[in-house]
């Protein structure tokens, strides 16, 4: 089911992990941000834009994770875009003969037969510092930052005052690091994404995070704040003073394993570098 959270700006959530792709709606159809997650939701959420008249003249991907990188027949054959670096990423990982037995063992047991994965991944890089979304639409401005994965990016959807946060500012997930690459400080390029999106948070009437609830107005620099007090704990060693920790919502209290493995490699982290 498509909810409209502004003018022209519609969210379908999946059921499990509360994916939110976004569809932004243009002259001749729509911009369709990370769809998914199975078979059915995708092949429902093609049939509601159908209805609604609006074809998919676009895709985007916030960033190369999985539950991102997703696309199903019925949203037809428009361009999928991503940043230059997601997809570098995703073109490496479909360079692999087996790519798709290991796309498949990231996926959760409870979806891994109802998730397509023929059209896993096919992003077309913009160029590097690119700024916005080249289509026939409202001016969507592209805001990439270090934080979460690599070539991570957020959507400003300027006329419509709307931020599509990607993996960012969560009412259900604390800010979780890539922590892959050890020539960084995932802390550290988390905070530095946190700032870039604090940057357009004055034009921001309507935050739509990659999974659970959209904020209204005053909501985005709130979650900022959140997220940035989180790193901040988890980088002193403390305990965050966090409601996604201390009473997360029924079905989610795995995210305080997702914390707790976060805060053991930070803290050993730490230790490295005294």
């Amino acid at each position: 089911m498509l909810t409209q959270v502004a003018e022209g700006v519609l969210v379908h959530q999946s059921e499990l992990l509360a994916n939110n792709a976004v569809a932004v709606e243009g002259r001749a159809g729509v911009l369709l941000v990370d769809p998914g997650l199975t078979d059915d939701e995708m092949t429902c959420l093609a049939n509601d834009l159908r209805e609604l008249g609006q074809p998919v003249v676009a895709g985007f991907a916030t960033h190369p994770d999985w539950d991102h990188v997703l696309w199903h027949p019925e949203l037809g054959e428009a361009p999928r875009y991503g940043t230059a670096r997601c997809a570098e990423f995703m073109r490496d990982l479909r360079s692999n003969p087996d790519w798709k037995a290991r796309a498949a063992e990231g996926l959760p047991p409870e979806i891994a037969d109802e998730t397509p994965l023929d059209l896993f991944g096919l992003v077309t890089g913009l160029p590097a510092g690119a700024e916005e979304i080249p289509w026939d639409g409202p001016r969507v401005r592209v805001i990439e930052h270090p934080a979460h994965a690599p070539g991570h990016a957020a959507l400003l959807v300027e006329e419509r005052g709307v931020l599509v946060a990607g993996d960012m500012l969560s009412d259900v997930f604390v800010p979780m690091l890539d922590d892959v690459d050890g020539t960084r400080d995932p802390v550290e390029d988390y905070l530095a994404g946190l700032q870039a999106l604090e940057r357009v948070a004055d034009d921001v009437d309507v935050v739509v995070p990659g999974h659970g609830s959209p904020g209204g107005a005053g909501q985005t620099r709130a979650r900022i704040e959140r997220d940035r007090a989180y790193l901040e704990a988890l980088r002193a060693g403390r305990a965050p003073d966090d409601p996604r920790l201390d009473s997360p919502p029924p079905g989610w209290e795995w995210v305080r394993d997702i914390h707790e493995g976060q805060a053991r490699s930070v803290a050993q982290r730490n230790q490295r570098e005294g």
